[in-house]
Formats: structure tokens, sequence, C-alpha cells
């Protein structure tokens, strides 16, 4: 064939494929894209739906729990409020009754004053031995009633409020809202002699070599692996993170400013004394330590954060796994005094998370 013919067929071939292709857009535009935009409208409408059933089923569940603690809160304040008007009524009584056998006495008392100046020496006087004797039989009322002692009865019993779904959400909330370690540094003067710290003071790294102690720092743990945050919390919530995928020996908590830091005693080591709340890992095995009592931490596998959630004023130190916002420990404690974030390491590293 000629070169004119198989130009021509070529043009003939790329005008079926163009119309080809023409109408796969046009079937596109006519028939999927409609499609696939009533399948978007669908699916949003169902998303829709189910934000709106899941969310009314969650405020329907926190309306519920909220009138049954409220509930027990009340019936709680009633209990205590009864036992003290109970322990009013009959003290009230012992008094007045204390009081009456007081002026009795005191009346017998001057009585039998005025009748040994009347009765000759050696005479027998048998209305006064009588009313001498009856004085001393009630006297025994006396005996009977006791000294007011303290009773958890006449308190308000704060485990009322204690619900597992409120604990939940609320930590889920809050470990929602509040972000990162902005506001926390590692306080360099605290750092044991087996620590080093990063430039931007987030990591603690550790060495089994010991560097040199400084003997006139006070503020300086000079023997166990430990360091301090630079400021301490008082009041509200507040929420930190710290990356532990390095290490395999660390504890993570709060103390107060009066732990030990000098000497290798057994007292120097967070959680083993009653000014510090850990989380601790020891290879696979973890655990919340305070004041030498350790309560083991079953976990399926080991955190690469871990979360630190205290809330002050509620008197609660919470830990948690932020990838999933599981909650890991929680303690209660009314923290006395103001708390620093508090870090020991003794494999590697672990890092502050912004």
């Amino acid at each position: 064939p000629s070169r004119r013919s198989v130009s021509q067929n070529k043009l003939v071939e790329r005008c079926e494929r163009l119309q080809l292709q023409s109408a796969a857009i046009a079937r596109h535009v006519d028939e999927v894209l409609p499609a696939k935009d009533q399948g978007v409208l669908s699916a949003a409408s169902a998303a829709r739906e189910l934000v709106i059933q899941r969310l009314l089923f969650v405020g329907k569940a926190c309306e519920n729990e909220e009138q049954r603690l409220l509930e027990r809160v009340h019936a709680e304040e009633e209990r205590a409020h009864q036992s003290i008007l109970t322990q009013q009524v009959h003290w009230t009584e012992a008094l007045h009754k204390l009081g009456a056998l007081r002026t009795y006495l005191v009346d017998m008392i001057t009585n039998l004053d005025d009748q040994d100046l009347l009765t000759p020496p050696n005479t027998i006087n048998h209305f006064l031995l009588k009313q001498l004797l009856f004085s001393l039989a009630r006297t025994e009322v006396a005996e009977g009633i006791l000294e007011p002692q303290e009773s958890l009865k006449l308190n308000f019993n704060q485990t009322c409020v204690q619900s597992p779904l409120l604990h939940r959400l609320w930590a889920c909330a809050m470990l929602c809202c509040l972000t990162g370690s902005q506001e926390i540094h590692i306080d360099e003067k605290t750092l044991s002699p087996h620590l080093s710290l990063s430039e931007d003071k987030r990591t603690l790294t550790f060495s089994p070599k010991k560097a040199k102690v400084d003997s006139d720092c006070p503020e300086q743990f000079d023997h166990w692996p430990n360091a301090l945050a630079t400021s301490p919390f008082q009041s509200g919530v507040c929420a930190w993170k710290v990356s532990v995928e390095q290490s395999c020996a660390y504890k993570l908590g709060v103390c107060y400013s009066s732990v030990p830091r000098k000497g290798s005693a057994n007292e120097g080591r967070l959680g083993f004394n009653a000014a510090s709340w850990v989380f601790s890992r020891y290879d696979k095995e973890f655990r919340f330590l305070h004041a030498g009592q350790p309560q083991p931490v079953e976990l399926i596998k080991a955190p690469a954060e871990i979360g630190v959630l205290l809330d002050f004023s509620g008197g609660e130190l919470l830990f948690y796994d932020p990838a999933s916002c599981t909650i890991l420990f929680s303690h209660r404690e009314a923290f006395l005094e103001p708390v620093y974030p508090v870090f020991a390491v003794a494999h590697q590293s672990i890092s502050l998370v912004p």
C-alpha cells in the first residue's frame, strides 16, 4: 500500500481510539461520577448518623452515670449528717448528765463539811454514810460515759464517687485536650553522676561510669540515677509524655522536693520512700512504687511512650499509653505540697516528648 494509505489508516485508528476514549469519558461523567457523588452523600449521611447515635449513647450513659453518682453523693451526705446529729444528741445528753452530777457532788461535799461540824467525834452518822455511798454509786454513771473518739462514720466517704466509666471518660478527655511537655525541662543541678543531659534538657542518657560528684550541690542525686524537673506543680491538671522505647530500665512519676538525694541507701531509690510515686520498668517487669510498696502492672507489650497525668487538686496520678489512650495505672493521693516530675534511667536513654 502507498504511504498515503498507511497514514490514512493510522488516522482512522486514532479517530476510533479518540472516539472510544471520548465515549469512556462521557460515560464516566454521566454515570460513574454521579453514582460516586451519590455514594459520597450516602456515606456522609451514614457517618453523620453514626456520630450522632454514638454521641447520643455516650451522652445518655453520662446522664445516667451523673444521676447515679449524684444520688450516691446525696445518700452519703445524708448518712454522714445523720451520724453527726446522733452524736450531737448523745454527747449533749452526756454533758447534761455530767453537769448535773458535778453539781450534786459539789452540794454533797459542802453538806458533808457542814455535817462534820455538827457531828460529835467518833460518832457514826448513818444518814451521811448512806448519802456518801449513794453519791459514789452515782459517779459510776460518769465512768460509763467514754471520751469522744474520732470515727470514720462522721466523715464524708469520697469513694461514693468512684466510677470506672467516669474515670475513663475523664482521663480520655483530659488526654485528648492536654498535649506534650512544653513546660517541662530537666534540672541539670539534680542530675545523678550516672546520667548525662542533652542540650535541650529533654533527654537523659545512662552511663555505668560515674561522673564526678559535686559535693557542694545539695540538689544533686549523688548515687541513684535520678533527676528532677526544673519546676513543680501545685494546682490544676497537667500532663507530660516520655519516650521510653530505647530503655528497659526506667522510672517516671512525681516526688516532693524532700525526696532523699544523698547516699546509696535504699531510701534514696525512687518509689522506696514516702516522698515519691513512680511507674517503674525493669526488663519485662512493670510496677507502681510508693513508700517501698510495689504494685505489679500487667502489660501485654511494652509501650513506646508513657504519659503522666497529674490532677493535683483532685488527688490523682495516672500513667497511660498515648498510642491507645489506655490507662496503665492510676493512684489516688492527697498531695500535701508541690510535686516535681521525676525521672530515673538505668539503661540507655529516655526523652521528654514535646
